[in-house]
């Protein structure tokens, strides 16, 4: 007689897709589900890093092989933006509807002065992060499964909790997400959505500081947590498969953040 699998099988044979997949944490929850046994649609910017990212993870998984699929999806052009998400969907199996969707999607935005501020820069800043994911809802509902089972679960920074000077540009649309978040909970409804809030993730975003500047700026992380580390993206992406695994949060803001709120 086998054990039950009450818990670590509530994933299993799940179709979820994961919006940013191709590298940082939307790769590591892609990591992750295959680990519990779903289908994974990973969709990025980059068509050749999603083809790597595919093939990274059928090596890393080989006996998964057949439960991974990548397609790309510009996310960055507001005019071709509603176009690609639909192109996007349309690419799904037309036999089985999603059960989650994780975006994990945001393209790098320097920090800008408030005195250099202009709505081009405003709006870049909430492109990917915001905008998008309210045409990706839009479209959505015929291809995700409407259960409370269902998720959808969306990403952004600490400096929503804790501002940071310099960022006034940055943190009105990474703020806008945890509105847009709870808003969505009652849209979608009965599917549950929540917001991932991450403090520095040690993602490639991070690979564009080199040598002592690299340094500096990691022991500045460093002292600002209370665990004396900057998070992997593996332990973050145990945010999102909780929120796709208790079927009771929804609206929710899981924070997973190194401490930087105590300090």
């Amino acid at each position: 007689m086998s054990d039950q699998a009450k818990y670590t099988n509530k994933l299993h044979g799940k179709r979820i897709l994961v919006i940013g997949g191709s590298s940082g944490i939307g790769y590591a929850v892609a990591e992750g589900s295959l680990e519990h046994g779903a289908h994974i649609t990973i969709a990025s910017s980059n068509p050749d890093r999603v083809a790597q990212a595919v093939k990274k993870l059928q090596d890393a998984y080989p006996s998964a092989k057949d439960r991974i699929v990548g397609h790309a999806c510009n996310l960055n052009d507001e005019a071709t933006l509603e176009d690609n998400i639909i192109h996007l969907l349309s690419q799904l199996p037309k036999d089985t509807k999603l059960d989650h969707v994780n975006w994990t999607a945001g393209e790098y935005v320097p920090p800008t002065p408030l005195a250099e501020a202009s709505v081009s820069k405003i709006r870049s800043a909430m492109t990917t992060r915001y905008i998008a994911p309210i045409i990706l809802a839009k479209h959505l509902p015929p291809y995700l499964t409407a259960s409370p089972d269902s998720s959808i679960t969306l990403t952004t920074g600490i400096v929503t909790e804790k501002p940071i000077p310099g960022w006034s540009v940055i943190a009105g649309g990474r703020s806008a997400v945890i509105g847009l978040g709870k808003a969505l909970a009652l849209d979608m409804k009965p599917v549950r959505v929540n917001v991932v809030c991450v403090g520095a993730v040690e993602t490639p975003s991070l690979d564009r500081l080199q040598g002592e500047a690299r340094e500096k700026m990691f022991k500045a992380l460093v002292d600002k947590s209370t665990t004396g580390r900057v998070a992997k993206p593996e332990m973050v992406a145990e945010a999102y498969l909780y929120c796709m695994r208790d079927g009771n949060v929804t609206g929710n803001v899981v924070v997973s953040s190194s401490g930087v709120l105590l300090t």
